[in-house]
């Protein structure tokens, strides 16, 4: 997929892009028959031919419905139709696509879902302005109960495009078809529970129309990143690819020994663990390629930082939230190392934030999960958008910020932002963060950017769980399965 198609916009944004394809010379009717055209083939060719019922709103999402449904009844479906409102309140291209259809127009009832007919969803799109209520949210909520099939036009009914709220009441749909372009919503926490299959769907508009539109949001893949991970050069060495500091706390040992391995796997040439000396046999005795070096007092972590070829450093994974994991973090900040802030290099902050982020200098990339955030973000927390949250999170700390998921955001402080959905639920094991802010690591340790290195992590750790492909996955596992979820990520 080139990088272009895993654009997202917004409700607005698309709009516009519309409206340019009209001032480009495609009429707003021809994009409505192009859009209901689409959503009858994708039925066509996902179902057999059975009763359907489609359900229209007030606004141009009907419109599209009563396309739909004329091109299904046109190709032998026996088709009901349905509208929320009277025919007479309709406008512009949504009237015409009305009036060229010409079977029954029903009022929306529970009766239409008599006999379980595949339904598609054509009453709300993606820019609802407030939660659905009265018949549309009773009948809605009689569809997911009684499980029926359930096509949506654009987004399932209630979940807001941009935020990826549910206003009120959706529906479960085993199929979403969208237009031009995906939407934030569509990829949110939300939008993975109830869109089903995501269709995204060509209805003439051309993407010349994005220049102009300059979007900064992009569905996660390895067309946005995947050139900088090709490392060709016979003149390498392991300096060249980077040594990585990780602080090593003194009893969850593993954490960093998950991280470290990870950071290698994934390229960086040399990876030490700054171990305190009571735990420092542990990690000696573990990995042989990891080097360890004893770091116990308040300098020791910058001392070893005053070697220069140490270019990138991971503090958080198993560290402690301690005095020495703050000290650790600024020391590495002052001396403008690139930086993965993880779990207790984040939390140790929790009371004096302003801190942590009066520090930033250099390449910061944060990754913590909802409960981390909250600490360090407590005011931002409950913004609905995750993008906006995970936005703002970033202007103020002047970092990149991962905020993980299963609809993980990168985000950089200038609003540039990646929504990462390619993560099977097996992720949800110990560890599994670990492996990540590894990853990470170990692609600033080679030079990658932050916002790159957090979107290209993201993806390649959930390649790993999809590798894994079967019952009992643990984080080392996702380890093991790194050279080939790289070879496909650069591929």
């Amino acid at each position: 997929m080139k990088r272009d198609e895993l654009v997202l916009l917004t409700c607005a944004q698309m709009a516009a892009a519309d409206s340019a394809a009209v001032a480009l010379g495609t009429p707003a009717s021809e994009l409505m028959e192009a859009a209901g055209g689409a959503v009858a083939s994708a039925v066509m060719e996902r179902f057999q031919r059975q009763p359907l019922v489609v359900l229209c709103g007030p606004g141009n999402n009907g419109g599209d419905g009563f396309v739909a449904a004329r091109r299904l009844e046109a190709a032998g479906w026996p088709v009901r139709l349905a509208l929320l409102g009277t025919l007479g309140a309709l406008k512009g291209d949504a009237a015409r696509a009305a009036r060229l259809w010409t079977r029954p127009v029903e009022t929306l009832s529970f009766s239409l879902l008599e006999g379980s007919p595949l339904v598609v969803d054509a009453l709300f799109g993606a820019g609802l302005s407030r939660p659905i209520e009265g018949l549309a949210s009773q009948v809605l909520a009689e569809i997911d109960s009684r499980g029926l099939s359930v096509v949506a036009v654009d987004v399932p009914s209630g979940l807001h495009g941009d935020t990826g709220e549910v206003m009120g009441q959706s529906v479960r749909a085993m199929l979403t078809v969208t237009f031009f372009r995906g939407k934030p919503g569509h990829y949110s926490l939300a939008g993975r529970r109830l869109c089903g299959e995501i269709l995204v769907t060509d209805i003439g508009i051309p993407a010349v129309v994005l220049d102009e539109i300059q979007p900064i949001l992009w569905n996660n893949g390895p067309a946005l990143w995947a050139s900088l991970l090709r490392r060709n050069d016979i003149a390498d060495h392991k300096y060249k690819r980077g040594h990585l500091t990780i602080l090593g706390g003194a009893s969850a040992t593993g954490a960093a020994r998950l991280s470290a391995l990870s950071a290698r796997r994934t390229g960086a040439g040399l990876v030490t663990i700054a171990a305190p000396r009571t735990a420092a046999p542990i990690y000696q005795g573990a990995e042989p390629g990891n080097l360890v070096a004893v770091s116990d007092g308040d300098d020791d972590f910058a001392r070893l930082l005053a070697d220069e070829r140490r270019n990138a450093i991971l503090i958080g994974p198993g560290s402690g939230r301690n005095e020495r994991t703050r000290l650790a973090v600024l020391a590495g900040l002052g001396l403008r190392r690139s930086a993965v802030l993880d779990a207790d290099a984040l939390t140790v902050f929790a009371e004096r934030p302003a801190a942590l982020f009066a520090a930033i200098a250099g390449p910061v990339l944060m990754t913590p999960h909802a409960g981390e955030f909250r600490h360090v973000f407590p005011d931002l927390a409950d913004i609905p958008s995750k993008v906006e949250r995970t936005r703002a999170a970033a202007r103020r700390s002047g970092a990149t910020i991962l905020l993980k998921g299963p609809d993980t955001v990168i985000a950089g402080p200038d609003g540039h932002a990646v929504i990462n959905v390619h993560a099977p639920a097996a992720l949800a094991t110990a560890g599994s963060g670990d492996v990540l802010s590894g990853i990470a690591a170990g692609l600033l340790a080679q030079g990658v950017a932050p916002l790159a290195a957090g979107a290209a992590a993201a993806w390649i750790h959930g390649e790993c769980g999809y590798r894994f492909g079967r019952p009992g996955l643990i984080a080392e596992d996702l380890i093991d399965c790194l050279p080939e979820a790289l070879g496909t990520a650069m591929n």
